[in-house]
């Protein structure tokens, strides 16, 4: 009962003097508003990134073949130096063989789920005669369509026969359907196309139409008809046409109860025994899941330190509570002097100042995180992210509200508490 009317006489002299109370607020509120603000931004960002990230495939382990680091060794004067590779430039005898796949995915069957392998014939258009679609022609292992989540708006993908033979068919995008076919993706399928590379025509027949999703990460200028998309054929066809024999880089997606990050360091040393005798290079693999992780942890710190930057207006504002309640105490001596000759205890008096820095900074605090939540969400919009206000935050800055409260007003209240009864009845 007593908490209640404590509150009570803390609200009657804030709006008894309702500039001065909200001046008092001003550095809460910014300090409040500014955090909230940040973390609902930053986690916005990390969280679409993280989004992003993962439809890539978080369970994809990359791998390629990458110039070798330097040895370094060291004189005993001091000096260091390295060996320096011959030559930067992968040739054949550099790049991944079918066999060295062949092998690993008969190591590690069980942690492996699909290898991802592509190989591009070039850019062209697919034409007849006043339509065309520009396209990327592409040759792939059927692993690619699990590794980047190809999602089949019709048709089929390709059968192990037309993989193992090298047929000329082909996966093309629902982009290309609606420049080509008036967007009737069953009329597509079992059509033979006639696109142009470097000079060179090739008729695959459609076999199926693939979902089309715009990259985040692409900006193009050109206009919805001129965007450039994928027509992807079995690898042997393209590796066949090309006279490829290696691979500079392949993806693995591991197994749903596969470690990716385990699959990715086990992929390294299995690879890197064919490379021991490579002066020039060597094997790099990496799991998606750590630079997810990474990703999330580099943007979580700066978010806190932009936090914390940001929060320094708490501590100018607690100041200021502090300032405004040794003001109030001043004001109202004598109303202490009269509460303590009637017997209220030191402890009454310091719970009740103690109770009106809270109510001061409570609603700053409530104040701020309306403002700071309003700002993040505005901010993480116009950045083209999906809102994520932080829910630990703004209990966090309510907690914080609270203790700042508690911190910067329990020398005004001791102060008022242990004043002299006598003195304070004859303060003018």
């Amino acid at each position: 009962m007593m908490l209640f009317e404590n509150i009570r006489l803390a609200l009657t002299s804030l709006i008894a003097n309702k500039m001065r109370a909200l001046l008092t607020m001003l550095g809460i509120i910014i300090g409040i508003a500014s955090v909230i603000a940040i973390m609902t931004v930053g986690n916005s960002v990390t969280n679409n990134i993280t989004d992003s990230m993962e439809s890539m495939g978080v369970n994809n382990v990359m791998v390629s073949v990458q110039q070798r680091e330097e040895e370094k060794e060291s004189r005993e004067d001091g000096v260091t130096f390295g060996s320096v590779p011959v030559s930067d430039t992968l040739e054949e005898k550099d790049l991944i063989t079918t066999d060295m796949l062949y092998e690993f995915t008969e190591r590690y069957k069980d942690e492996i789920k699909a290898i991802s392998v592509n190989v591009s014939l070039g850019q062209g258009q697919a034409l007849d005669g006043n339509l065309y679609a520009n396209v990327t022609m592409t040759g792939v292992s059927l692993g690619y369509f699990a590794a980047n989540d190809l999602d089949l708006a019709t048709g089929r993908y390709f059968s192990p026969k037309e993989m193992e033979e090298g047929a000329m068919v082909a996966l093309v995008s629902e982009k290309l359907v609606n420049n080509m076919f008036k967007g009737d993706t069953e009329s597509a399928i079992g059509q033979s196309l006639q696109v142009s590379v470097d000079g060179r025509f090739y008729h695959p027949v459609i076999v199926g139409v693939y979902e089309y999703e715009e990259s985040p990460y692409m900006i193009s200028l050109s206009s919805d008809k001129d965007v450039r998309t994928d027509v992807y054929l079995p690898l042997r066809t393209v590796t066949e046409i090309r006279h490829v024999t290696g691979f500079a880089g392949f993806t693995v997606v591991s197994a749903t109860d596969a470690d990716p990050n385990r699959l990715a360091d086990e992929t390294k040393q299995f690879f890197n025994v064919y490379y021991r005798n490579n002066r020039n290079f060597e094997i790099s693999a990496f799991s998606l899941s750590s630079m997810v992780d990474m990703m999330s942890t580099m943007m979580g710190t700066v978010t806190t330190a932009l936090s914390v930057i940001a929060g320094i207006a708490l501590l100018v504002g607690g100041i200021g509570v502090m300032n405004i309640m040794l003001v109030s105490i001043t004001e109202r001596t004598r109303e202490i002097g009269t509460r303590k000759a009637l017997g209220a205890p030191n402890s009454s008096i310091r719970v009740q100042f103690i109770v009106e820095s809270i109510v001061i900074c409570l609603i700053g605090g409530v104040i701020g995180i309306i403002i700071g939540v309003s700002a993040g969400m505005g901010l993480a919009k116009y950045l083209g992210t999906p809102a994520s206000p932080s829910v630990s935050s703004i209990i966090l800055a309510i907690s914080f509200s609270m203790a700042i409260g508690v911190f910067f007003g329990y020398y005004p209240a001791n102060k008022a508490a242990k004043m002299d009864p006598i003195e304070a009845l004859r303060y003018e």
